[in-house]
């Protein structure tokens, strides 16, 4: 997030569990209230998003679950792009999935029962299109990663021995 323009500031960096599903927690804080994002800047956030992964399959050689709700998210965010917003020029500037009624929280791994009013093939340029926008946001956080790969094994060695990071030491690691 760090390294990636648009990001909000890093606040902390844990490897301490927070529930049987967070196995450790990035928390940002934004630097003003936003009501609207740019494209470039939900890219930015998708990348940031799959850095974990990213970081797994560099340093181990291949992925875990450990980064299934990042996935998630980042996926939701490509999907909202491409759906929602209009931001995908083959689809065009067209609303193809509503948000629908929050009445609660959504449950995950729950279906939801939003209408379609599109078909088959039209479904299929959207998970194309999602597909794609997460591929290269994985991309990018792998060359973010790769480029920074000092700063990724100093922080991953630091995080093991203190188990937390606050921002200005996350800071001093990437300006090192």
């Amino acid at each position: 997030a760090m390294s990636l323009p648009g990001c909000d500031p890093v606040h902390k960096v844990s490897i301490i569990p927070r529930s049987v599903a967070a196995l450790g927690y990035t928390i940002q804080r934004p630097t003003e209230d936003r009501f609207l994002m740019s494209r470039p800047e939900l890219e930015a956030k998708m990348a940031m998003l799959l850095g974990g992964r990213a970081a797994e399959i560099l340093a181990l050689g291949e992925p875990s679950t450990g980064a299934a709700d990042d996935l998630a998210r980042a996926t939701d965010i490509a999907r909202a792009m491409v759906a929602r917003y209009g931001m995908d020029a083959a689809l065009g500037h067209v609303r193809y999935e509503d948000e629908g009624p929050r009445l609660l929280p959504p449950v995950p791994g729950l279906a939801t029962t939003a209408r379609r009013d599109y078909g088959e093939a039209t479904a299929r340029e959207i998970d194309e299109a999602v597909r794609r926008l997460v591929e290269a946001a994985f991309a990018r956080a792998t060359a973010t990663l790769v480029e920074r790969r000092a700063a990724l094994d100093r922080g991953a060695a630091q995080l093991l021995e203190r188990e937390t990071l606050a921002g200005p030491e996350l800071a001093a690691l990437l300006a090192a």
